[in-house]
């Protein structure tokens, strides 16, 4: 992997995959929306606010990545779990959570994107809370964190990361709720 590279709060990370020479990079909050801990509910995985690709759309998404075992409670988020997100003054939107991978992916729906897409570029902040069995309380402070440089992170970004494999759904990974239960028993080791 490539030394990440900071642009304003954001920091971008490419890698190619030696197997099978495929790319991937990741655009990342420096702050994140809750750290990473030793122990509690989270189990030791942050939540992070990233820009994903989606049908085309670079939008936001809050993300816990690399789950283990050690961090099952928050993998609950995948079955219940939605993030609510604001660009102040704009009112807010909230993202369902699905499981991609070993990781949560909390994106906005189809309908929001286009919403989400032209927000993040001309925000200075966002305000994040994520609700939902393997979060924290739904009365709980949103995390306030400090947009710089989204514009040119964003457009770096859009340069430098393949396309995603379009999942023609959507917003999730299209997974069905019997399915998604089945993966997190298997995640999970049961």
């Amino acid at each position: 992997m490539a030394a990440p590279e900071t642009i304003g709060s954001w920091r971008l990370a490419c890698a190619v995959d030696r197997m099978t020479d495929r790319g991937a990079c990741l655009l990342r909050l420096q702050d994140w929306v809750e750290r990473p801990t030793s122990g509690g509910s989270g189990g030791g995985t942050g939540l992070a606010l990233e820009i994903i690709d989606r049908q085309g759309r670079l939008v936001p998404a809050v993300t816990a990545r690399d789950l283990t075992l050690d961090s099952a409670t928050r993998g609950l988020l995948a079955l219940s779990g939605t993030a609510q997100l604001r660009f102040p003054p704009n009112r807010l939107f909230e993202m369902p959570c699905g499981l991609d991978g070993r990781s949560i992916v909390c994106a906005p729906r189809a309908e929001d994107a286009a919403r989400a897409e032209a927000e993040l570029l001309a925000a200075d902040r966002a305000l994040v809370r994520v609700v939902g069995t393997g979060a924290g309380p739904t009365t709980a402070e949103p995390a306030e964190l400090r947009l710089t440089g989204t514009r040119e992170a964003v457009a770096r970004f859009a340069r430098q990361a393949p396309p995603a494999p379009s999942s023609g759904g959507g917003e999730s990974s299209g997974v069905e709720p019997r399915e998604l239960m089945q993966r997190l028993l298997r995640l999970f080791g049961n």
